[in-house]
């Protein structure tokens, strides 16, 4: 553990107070839900009751999920060229996953009250109450595995690490579950679901973890080590199969909504394909998230120390409106007859300036928490080259 110290560099300066803007941001929108409450301040209705909130939750533990797989290839299975990211992998998992919470804690009218019942009351048969309590098993063996690592117990780091691996492949299936099991809604509804939602996983998880590397060091000042760059090398061709993989996913996610035009799921696919959602989907999934990250990954002239930073970066903004079209898309098709419908048939949801700044205002707060405790501990170990 290392002194905290002031920041004193003008970029370090100008981080901070974007960060504090954020929160405060964060902050305001919070006190405007405690006050005036949901109904008031967020855009969500009966028949559109998912957010952005909860595409927000989902973005932040696919995450963390992510972060932990990505991690676990070095202190659980051996590969040697991941151990250098296992303490600040890990940390940012935890970070990320408490932050998901939060954010859907500000979804709930009652937080309190739910956690209370789901523990004197739980619902065996409810995928949501098992995604709290294999979420709640995740947190505490991912803290298990960060503080063996910080104490230098391989042993216990392997065996808390192995079944937090576990844990997190159980979580995160079962959270795409809880959409995959709504036969209601017809766009999520299938085994794909979990799947899907784990592949997506690794892709965040290897964007995140460049982008922590990369930017660290800049933050610092001083250019990456051999073993970082060689990393950061290493991670770009993971990243590559990871994202030509997911291409293949989307291509069959869509098939299937298109092919003999399925009712609802139909008219969910279209609207990503041509619909209000269409310019998230091919500017930002498609395009940002997917398909220039891998043509720069999969070469290797720009397969550089930058190349699969900024493809990282790229990355995360699509993984962040994939999390966003799939929550809304699936709900955009009205379950009633008198339900408003606007363009093409379907409802219609934009978030608020409040729901906008608490997303905001939670990314913030988990940056802020990452830079300070790149002061407070040492996430090095015993890998500094």
């Amino acid at each position: 553990m290392t002194t905290l110290a002031l920041p004193k560099r003008p970029g370090e300066i100008l981080w901070f107070g974007l960060l504090g803007a954020g929160m405060l941001a964060g902050a305001v929108a919070v006190a405007m839900v405690l006050v005036k409450g949901h109904a008031h301040v967020y855009n969500v209705t009966r028949e559109i009751p998912w957010g952005i909130l909860i595409s927000t939750y989902v973005f932040f533990v696919v995450s963390s999920t992510g972060l932990c797989l990505v991690s676990s290839l070095g202190d659980v299975w051996g590969f040697e060229k991941f151990e250098i990211i296992g303490r600040r992998g890990h940390l940012l998992a935890i970070l990320t996953l408490v932050t998901g919470f939060g954010t859907m804690a500000m979804e709930l009218n009652h937080p309190i009250r739910m956690g209370i019942y789901a523990i004197i009351s739980p619902n065996f048969t409810s995928a949501i109450w098992w995604m709290g309590a294999l979420y709640g098993l995740y947190l505490v063996l991912l803290i298990c595995e960060f503080t063996f690592l910080m104490l230098g117990n391989r042993r216990l780091a392997f065996i808390s690490g192995l079944l937090g691996f576990f844990a997190a492949i159980t979580a995160h299936s079962n959270l795409g579950a809880v959409f995959g099991l709504l036969e209601a809604r017809h766009y999520w509804y299938g085994s794909f679901m979990p799947i899907y939602f784990i592949l997506s996983a690794l892709v965040s998880g290897g964007a995140l973890t460049a982008l922590i590397v990369y930017f660290n060091h800049k933050a610092r000042g001083r250019e990456l080590s051999p073993k970082y760059a060689e990393f950061m090398l290493t991670m770009g061709k993971l990243q590559a199969l990871f994202l030509g993989i997911l291409m293949f996913f989307v291509v069959w996610k869509i098939i299937p909504g298109l092919y003999g035009q399925p009712p609802e799921k139909y008219e969910a696919t279209m609207a990503l394909i041509n619909g209000p959602l269409a310019v998230n989907f091919w500017f930002f999934e498609v395009l940002i998230g997917m398909l220039i990250p891998f043509l720069i990954l999969v070469n290797p002239k720009t397969r550089t120390v930058f190349g699969v930073m900024f493809a990282g970066m790229m990355t995360t903004i699509g993984i962040f409106f994939m999390r966003y079209d799939l929550v809304i898309a699936g709900q955009l098709v009205p379950m009633r007859e008198d339900s408003a419908r606007g363009a093409h048939g379907l409802l219609s949801y934009f978030p608020s300036l409040a729901e906008i700044a608490i997303v905001i205002g939670a990314i913030a707060v988990c940056l802020f928490l990452y830079t300070l405790a790149e002061k407070i501990f040492d996430l090095e170990g015993g890998h500094r080259h």
